[in-house]
């Protein structure tokens, strides 16, 4: 049999522990699929790794990654330690400009440099594989780069956080709050201590800046995609949405348009019945639109058995000999993407609002609503609470009524003006909520 594809490691985290106990467990396997054994030959981290059963007294320990990354004896390079600085982009720096090829699964560091660490690969006959930066256990880097064949890709969107799904997902079930949900996930280790990076949805803008590199053929631009979190999603809007046909998602798209590439991450009301509707939990699900075929595709999206399957698949694809471009294509081929604004953005819209008991309220944002253009396809109203102090009548004590309003395809600019005059004319108590809606 072919000499052993020689490994060194660098981060044994939850991952890095899954990655390590998959290629000694599936020696056999590995062999058969790649005619060639993968083995681990040397190891860096800086705590012991988080899989206290994982034996690598066999395998060499390098004290740092950078010098894991240049050491003699490797085939390939595997970064799993995490973070867009460094020592994940030192070390890989280092072990591409040897002209040692690279696996990672950092979506932050491909979202920020992976241009240019894609063109130090190129330079030096090295490859840089990604398959576990995005979506887990999802195979969507390999399809979007070599299963498509010569299909044109119009539209990619999905659910590429896990954290938000589940969070989302326990409010519309167990009618929780959001405060109360997010307390859940971190308890259960779905969520971090501090949640900005996922329930803001930056984690899932990183992601969908590198799919976009690879659907449309430009460069990563992190700075390009418009992000929104969930932290303003209320019980309320869970409910209206289910109400009139709707389940909320923090989805991740990226489409062209005649203004150009629209890349945007925000809490997005789809209809129930559909694929994305129906993805719960912690579960991640890519939907693909192409000129040729529509495609979803739905798996873990993190966890140390997912992810680690998709770096083990590119230690797979390494061993066999098996080359691809970073990115699909050559990084002299990318291309400058023409930024389409969000101002741009057409389509169908949630609106909330919290209507003040006045005289002319209800035509008053009927009329704001014509003025540009903007047809209304459901209106819903929720009950509205009495609240008397001291000795009041409670009869002339009203907190304002919940309207939520569904329009037809129209454009964000035009919605932005109308809820701005609707604020402007005093009719409203607060300012009003919004949340985009995808056809899917």
């Amino acid at each position: 049999m072919a000499e052993p594809l020689r490994v060194g490691l660098a981060g044994l985290g939850t991952v890095g522990s899954a990655v390590a106990a998959m290629i000694m467990r599936s020696r056999a396997e590995l062999a058969e699929r790649a005619g060639r054994p993968i083995e681990l030959v040397a190891y860096a981290a800086k705590d012991p790794p988080k899989d206290p059963a994982l034996d690598l007294s066999g395998v060499r320990k390098i004290d740092s990654p950078i010098e894991l990354a240049r050491s003699k004896g490797l085939d390939v390079f595997v970064e799993l330690m995490g973070g867009e600085g460094d020592p994940a982009k030192s070390s890989v720096e280092a072990a591409l400009g040897i002209g040692r090829s690279v696996v990672t699964a950092n979506k932050a560091l491909l979202a920020r440099h992976g241009v240019a660490l894609a063109r130090l690969a190129e330079g030096t006959n090295a490859l840089l594989c990604f398959e576990a930066a995005v979506a887990g256990g999802i195979p969507i880097v390999k399809t979007l780069r070599d299963g498509l064949g010569g299909s044109r890709i119009t539209r990619l969107y999905g659910i590429l956080n896990g954290t938000c799904n589940y969070i989302l997902t326990r409010m519309h079930q167990e009618r929780m709050s959001f405060a109360a949900c997010l307390k859940e996930a971190q308890r259960l280790g779905y969520a971090e201590a501090d949640p900005t990076f996922d329930i803001g949805g930056f984690d899932t803008a990183h992601k969908l800046a590198i799919l976009t590199s690879l659907a449309f053929g430009t460069e990563v631009d992190a700075e390009a995609v418009h992000v929104e979190g969930i932290e303003s999603i209320s019980l309320e809007d869970l409910e209206a949405a289910d109400e009139l046909g709707y389940r909320v998602k923090l989805l991740g798209v990226a489409q062209r348009t005649s203004a150009g590439i629209e890349q945007r991450v925000h809490p997005t009301m789809v209809r129930k019945g559909t694929v994305i509707a129906g993805i719960d939990g912690v579960t991640n699900a890519i939907a693909i639109d192409a000129d040729t075929m529509e495609l979803t595709l739905m798996g873990p999206g993190a966890g140390g058995a997912a992810t680690s399957a998709s770096v083990v698949a590119d230690l797979t694809d390494l061993a066999a000999g098996r080359r691809a471009a970073s990115f699909g294509r050559p990084v002299t081929r990318l291309t400058k993407a023409q930024r389409a604004p969000i101002q741009r953005h057409e389509g169908g819209y949630y609106i909330r609002l919290a209507a003040v008991d006045k005289p002319g309220t209800a035509a008053t944002i009927a009329r704001r609503m014509a003025d540009e253009n903007i047809s209304l396809e459901s209106i819903v109203q929720r009950g509205r609470d009495r609240k008397p102090h001291g000795g009041e009548d409670p009869r002339s004590i009203d907190t304002p009524a919940s309207v939520a309003l569904i329009t037809y395809a129209t454009s964000e600019d035009a919605v932005r003006r109308a809820l701005s005059a609707i604020e402007s004319d005093g009719v409203i108590a607060e300012q009003p909520h919004m949340i985009r809606i995808e056809k899917s």
